[in-house]
């Protein structure tokens, strides 16, 4: 098994890293963040403690990753996302863990350069956030979101191509429907 490496100029100070993980220069992985297997924190990312990233996460330059934070199996964080955890922030008011407000990137949503993430929003599974984009509000699974305010304006296959009016995808033949909870799209069975 693939132990974690970390740059001999990365600082990782959690003992909750899963094999593979490699951690690279600037990078600062704070004790008591637990991160999964065979993820990437390119330079200069910062995962505080609290945070959870599950195995095959991605998380590109300059990414913040704030106490709060969950981030499932495959998910890509590119250069420059930030998470926020407190909606109220104060300098001079220091809020204990209990008052952060909690984030959920599910299972292989994919976040573009530069989006920020205001916190007590859930992320829909294989979602995509357009770069630039500010999430103020829940993602559903499969939704194409761009914008300040980030709306919604398509739908996405799990390969990342967008799907057409019928719900199928060009590139790999999926075909998808509305899922029966209203909370976005769900693969269609054989």
């Amino acid at each position: 098994m693939t132990e974690v490496r970390v740059h001999p100029r990365g600082l990782c100070e959690s003992d909750q890293v899963g094999a593979g993980t490699r951690v690279w220069a600037f990078a600062h992985v704070l004790a008591g963040a637990k991160i999964g297997r065979d993820c990437n924190i390119c330079d200069g990312a910062f995962v505080e403690d609290g945070a959870v990233l599950g195995d095959n996460v991605t998380v590109k330059n300059a990414t913040l990753v704030f106490r709060g934070v969950t981030c499932e199996n495959d998910v890509f964080l590119g250069p420059n996302v930030v998470f926020t955890n407190d909606l109220r922030p104060r300098a001079h008011i220091k809020r204990g863990p209990d008052s952060l407000l909690l984030t959920k990137v599910r299972r292989g949503a994919t976040l573009g350069a530069g989006v920020v993430v205001v916190c007590g929003t859930e992320i829909g599974e294989h979602s995509f956030a357009a770069a630039g984009a500010v999430v103020a509000r829940d993602v559903p699974a499969h939704a194409f979101v761009a914008g300040n305010p980030a709306r919604q304006k398509g739908w996405v296959c799990e390969c990342g191509d967008p799907l057409t009016d019928d719900l199928s995808c060009a590139g790999c033949q999926a075909v998808y429907e509305q899922r029966s909870d209203d909370r976005g799209l769900r693969r269609r069975s054989a």
